[in-house]
């Protein structure tokens, strides 16, 4: 097509010349119909591809930290703002225990669209938190679907009044989590330590001394347990009851330990009540602080 408009123009020229028109004449006309083909319209750039998300972690467990916009909406302090990814199959899934029991439901994407999609709410779980002063308390918690970590997504909140408020979230630094299968530390050479000892289970009031000494003769580990009240008249370890070592002051045990790093499970009966009770906890003795003694 465009060969043919430029050989128009050219003829049109040619006759205008052999018409007796003036050489500039004939440039010029000749000028102003090229300056009429139209051109071929140019190729219009590709629009950018969208930018992916970043893809799944491997299979596994992680913990990772929970960030919001907002001081009123956040992980618990007992956990320190972290939580628990599970990717299984390329899918995430984030679980946050909350500060309280104050926000009841969770919607992926945006408060205004909430009330329409209730069938897409998160509901709560009930979880116990231990904080670092060793007491503790049930708060809800949320299993939350993630497509990206370290990347921003909207998260609408429903607290107990009613109302649904926008918020930006985000799971970041993923980790892996520690291996809880993998094997306990050695025990120690035969001779006395101290180790730091951690206790939970109960209602959070009850405390035992960290550091504890920790005896270990032909490679068994014996604790001494002082618990921070005078009330409790046996503990049960393995169906085993074991009794107190003292008449005066906090109550004082000498047990077993089979492990470190291990949670040890045990019984302990307290008198402090109108009747005596038995009350679940486990002891966790940190081989990281194990100190011969003096």
């Amino acid at each position: 097509m465009k060969k043919r408009q430029l050989a128009s123009i050219t003829l049109a020229a040619l006759l205008l010349a052999g018409c007796g028109a003036s050489a500039s004449t004939t440039a010029e006309s000749a000028s102003a119909a090229a300056s009429t083909v139209e051109t071929a319209p140019e190729a219009t750039e590709a629009p950018a591809a969208t930018e992916a998300p970043a893809a799944a972690l491997p299979d596994g467990v992680y913990t990772a930290e929970f960030k919001t916009d907002s001081s009123m909406f956040h992980a618990s302090e007992a956990v320190d703002g972290m939580g628990t990814l599970t990717v299984e199959n390329g899918v995430m899934t984030f679980h946050v225990s909350l500060q309280s029991q104050k926000i009841v439901n969770l919607y992926l994407g945006m408060a205004a669209d909430a009330p329409d999609h209730e069938s897409d709410w998160l509901q709560p779980t009930v979880d116990t938190v231990t904080y670092s002063d060793g007491t503790s308390d049930e708060v809800y918690g949320f299993d939350i679907p993630v497509q990206a970590v370290d990347t921003d997504f909207q998260l609408a909140i429903l607290g107990t009044k009613g109302t649904w408020y926008d918020h930006t979230v985000s799971v970041a630094d993923a980790q892996p989590a520690a291996d809880e299968t993998a094997a306990p530390a050695e025990t120690p050479a035969d001779g006395s330590y101290t180790c730091a000892v951690t206790l939970e289970g109960g209602s959070g009031r009850a405390t035992v001394e960290s550091p504890a000494a920790l005896t270990v003769a032909d490679g068994a580990m014996t604790a001494t347990i002082v618990w921070s009240s005078p009330n409790y008249d046996y503990m049960l370890i393995d169906g085993e009851k074991y009794l107190p070592t003292n008449t005066e002051g906090n109550s004082t045990f000498e047990i077993p330990v089979t492990a470190l790093d291990t949670a040890l499970a045990v019984t302990a009966d307290t008198v402090a009540m109108s009747t005596p009770h038995e009350i679940d906890y486990t002891l966790t003795f940190d081989s990281a602080t194990l100190t011969a003694a003096e």
